[in-house]
Protein backbone atom coordinates (compact mmCIF):
# COMPACT_ATOMS: atom_id res chain seq x y z
CA UNK A 1 0.00 0.00 0.00
CA UNK A 2 1.31 3.24 -0.73
CA UNK A 3 0.98 5.48 2.30
CA UNK A 4 -0.54 8.50 0.92
CA UNK A 5 -3.53 10.38 1.24
CA UNK A 6 -5.68 10.98 -1.68
CA UNK A 7 -6.54 14.47 -0.80
CA UNK A 8 -3.30 16.30 0.87
CA UNK A 9 -0.86 14.30 -0.50
CA UNK A 10 0.52 13.59 3.28
CA UNK A 11 3.02 10.51 3.61
CA UNK A 12 5.24 8.93 5.01
CA UNK A 13 8.01 11.45 6.33
CA UNK A 14 11.96 9.78 7.49
CA UNK A 15 14.43 11.20 10.27
CA UNK A 16 16.54 9.87 12.94
CA UNK A 17 16.16 8.96 16.43
CA UNK A 18 18.26 10.61 18.19
CA UNK A 19 19.32 9.14 22.09
CA UNK A 20 20.76 11.04 25.01
CA UNK A 21 24.10 10.34 23.84
CA UNK A 22 23.52 11.18 20.19
CA UNK A 23 23.44 8.09 18.62
CA UNK A 24 21.35 7.98 14.99
CA UNK A 25 19.29 5.44 13.65
CA UNK A 26 16.75 5.69 11.21
CA UNK A 27 12.77 6.25 12.19
CA UNK A 28 9.83 6.80 10.19
CA UNK A 29 6.55 8.76 10.80
CA UNK A 30 3.61 7.33 9.23
CA UNK A 31 0.30 9.53 8.62
CA UNK A 32 -3.11 8.05 9.85
CA UNK A 33 -4.28 7.06 7.19
CA UNK A 34 -8.02 5.61 6.67
CA UNK A 35 -9.94 3.31 4.11
CA UNK A 36 -13.12 4.84 3.31
CA UNK A 37 -15.03 5.11 0.48
CA UNK A 38 -15.27 8.55 -1.00
CA UNK A 39 -17.50 10.07 -4.05
CA UNK A 40 -14.83 10.72 -6.87
CA UNK A 41 -16.11 12.10 -10.16
CA UNK A 42 -19.74 11.35 -9.33
CA UNK A 43 -19.39 7.93 -7.71
CA UNK A 44 -18.23 5.79 -5.06
CA UNK A 45 -14.30 4.79 -4.77
CA UNK A 46 -12.03 3.43 -1.94
CA UNK A 47 -9.13 5.45 -1.07
CA UNK A 48 -6.65 6.17 1.61
CA UNK A 49 -7.83 9.40 3.35
CA UNK A 50 -5.82 11.03 6.48
CA UNK A 51 -8.08 11.60 9.39
CA UNK A 52 -7.26 15.16 9.37
CA UNK A 53 -8.54 15.71 5.70
CA UNK A 54 -11.56 13.66 7.03
CA UNK A 55 -12.19 15.62 9.86
CA UNK A 56 -11.79 19.05 8.06
CA UNK A 57 -14.67 17.43 5.41
CA UNK A 58 -12.40 18.05 2.43
CA UNK A 59 -14.37 15.20 1.09
CA UNK A 60 -17.92 13.56 1.09
CA UNK A 61 -18.65 10.07 1.86
CA UNK A 62 -20.43 7.57 0.00
CA UNK A 63 -23.02 6.01 1.60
Amino acid sequence: MARRCVVCDKRTETGNNRSHAENKSRRAWKPNLQKVRIMVKGGPQRAYVCTRCLKAGRVQRAI
